[in-house]
């Protein structure tokens, strides 16, 4: 592992924040329209389309940090062998080090365990009627982006919203297809991106009375 300066570490950690915030933005402006050209094919709700392209970017956070949760554990049990510093130092050195070697990560399992969670969705089709494998490079790529922002420190998440909710204009953009007097969230369109409790980029919604 890298023996970095403070500022160093600093920079590093600004810099790939910055393209991973970028990354999350063309995901939902490119790849999350296509996700939904390909359900298209086979739903021709719309509102259920945006329901699952909502709940695999949701549920591909969720298994992305659970596995980096489970590879932190392993590596710092690991570097804590030959580290000289106190606990902070080997958090930051660990995070590093997981930054550096994505391979660590083994991203067909999550896309997989995102699929089965989406399989057992009650607010989503049943299996028979559509194979959400259909967004399988949507989900992997979704599950990459999420690892990486656990690298950073503080890590970046998604909020989940909850349908009903009041809309909560700090946090999301309301649809074009949104009722703009409504004062409730009928459903989530996208997640809003987070960082301790903050909002980096607002989430987008449909408000219906």
């Amino acid at each position: 592992v890298r023996s970095w300066s403070p500022t160093r570490c600093r920079r590093a950690n600004a810099s790939r924040r910055a393209c991973l915030i970028a990354r999350f933005n063309f995901i939902y402006a490119k790849d999350r329209l296509d996700a939904e050209i390909l359900l298209k094919k086979f739903i021709c709700d719309i509102e259920m389309v945006q329901r699952i392209i909502y709940i695999a970017a949701v549920e591909s956070f969720r298994a992305a940090k659970k596995a980096f949760w489970k590879i932190k554990i392993g590596v710092k049990g690991t570097l804590a062998i030959d580290h000289c510093g106190g606990p902070a130092s080997l958090e930051i050195a660990a995070l590093d080090y997981i930054a550096c070697h994505k391979d660590l990560y083994d991203v067909c399992c999550s896309v997989q365990e995102v699929i089965c969670a989406m399989n057992v969705n009650p607010k989503l089709p049943c299996p028979q009627n559509v194979d959400f494998n259909v967004i399988n490079c949507f989900i992997r790529e979704l599950c990459c982006l999420a690892f990486s922002m656990q690298t950073l420190a503080p890590p970046l998440d998604v909020a989940f919203g909850v349908d009903g909710e009041l809309f909560n204009r700090s946090m999301y953009y309301r649809s074009c297809d949104s009722d703009f007097t409504a004062p409730f969230v009928a459903y989530h369109v996208w997640p809003a991106l987070m960082e301790n409790g903050c909002v980096l980029v607002k989430g987008e919604v449909v408000t219906r009375k």
